[in-house]
């Protein structure tokens, strides 16, 4: 089969690979129809994911239908359409049990990190029964795509990690595609005011579109103080990393009102500084984590019942043999005016 490979920092390139077998009895094996690329992807080429070592097929995230399970699958069956989680979930460890899927002491995130991921044309998945999902018939595919990881990243990590309320004040730092998909699933909440803040004006353009009451283009240099100006001093009650670097974790930390939260869901690959010594008396929280896909359910149902259009999040389509074009796409986005782009497997 074809497949995506990390040969190393900042290598790419499509091989030849087996087609993977079952291993365990939970396992199942998709043929993959459609499948994305991810901000974590581009962390990984850069080498800021030390458990993804070179050789390993990427990707997390994709729809696609059982081709065959082990004898310890019950939910799905050959020919099923499914949709793929980005986190693998036992559904019995400790951490399982508190909610904490993305911890789970057999699973957690390992497609396309510690074992072979969704770029390919097959895949093999842990844990079937508990990190696939049905798909409803007559749903979008594509869609659905933006669940297994974007959407519910930018809920868990962002929206809720940030207690987003009705009436509060929110600031998205980063308008990617997962500030984007914050953006959205921030709106469930009705807060009074989302600020999207970046230095792409077209993406800038893109989250008023999604609903942002305000935009700030970073470029300026005066982005901590437009947020102050625009929130009479105060500060934002919720402000949302969402990119993974110093500078944008940093405003964050200008920028949050007493009594207020930082929620950080950007992958960080390098230090950041902590500057207690303005926040130690602001009575602020600062909140981590890895996506543990529990809300994948509401999401779905949201997703069915056009609460939230997805499709909005998907700007480019390639075919399979077009990947490393898509990566090109994907990782120039301020020139390509890319958002998410859709790999069409089958």
């Amino acid at each position: 089969m074809k497949a995506l490979i990390y040969q190393g920092p900042n290598i790419r390139a499509i091989e030849d690979r087996p087609k993977p077998e079952l291993i365990d009895a939970g396992d199942a094996i998709i043929k993959m129809l459609k499948t994305t690329i991810c901000g974590t992807d581009l962390h990984i080429l850069k080498g800021d994911v030390a458990t993804c070592t070179p050789g390993r097929i990427l990707g997390h995230e994709g729809v696609g239908v059982v081709d065959s399970v082990g004898p310890a699958v019950t939910a799905f069956h050959k020919g099923d359409h499914v949709l793929i989680s980005c986190v693998s979930a036992c559904g019995k460890c400790e951490y399982c049990r508190r909610g904490m899927y993305s911890h789970c002491l057999t699973g957690g995130w390992i497609l396309g990190n510690k074992i072979d991921g969704t770029q390919a044309e097959y895949v093999r998945t842990p844990h079937a029964d508990t990190s696939l999902y049905p798909i409803p018939a007559g749903a979008d595919e594509e869609a659905l795509v933006m669940l297994s990881d974007i959407l519910p990243t930018g809920f868990e990590c962002g929206v809720l990690n940030g207690k987003v309320a009705p009436g509060s004040t929110v600031a998205i730092v980063g308008a990617g595609p997962i500030g984007l998909a914050t953006l959205l699933t921030a709106q469930f909440y009705s807060p009074a005011q989302i600020i999207m803040i970046d230095l792409d004006a077209n993406r800038l353009l893109v989250a008023k579109h999604f609903g942002a009451t305000d935009i700030i283009n970073s470029a300026s240099g005066r982005a901590k103080e437009t947020v102050m100006e625009m929130t009479q001093g105060k500060g934002v009650d919720t402000a949302i990393e969402a990119v993974g670097i110093p500078a944008t974790f940093e405003l964050c930390q200008q920028i949050v009102a007493a009594g207020g939260t930082i929620a950080n869901i950007g992958v960080h690959g390098v230090p950041v500084a902590l500057h207690l010594e303005k926040l130690w008396d602001r009575n602020i929280s600062i909140t981590t984590r890895l996506v543990d896909t529990v809300s994948m359910p509401m999401l779905l149902k949201s997703l069915s019942a056009n609460k939230i259009d997805a499709k909005l999040l998907i700007t480019h389509r390639f075919k399979f043999d077009e990947i490393l074009e898509a990566y090109d796409t994907f990782t120039h986005a301020a020139d390509t005016k890319s958002l998410k782009v859709i790999i069409e497997v089958d």
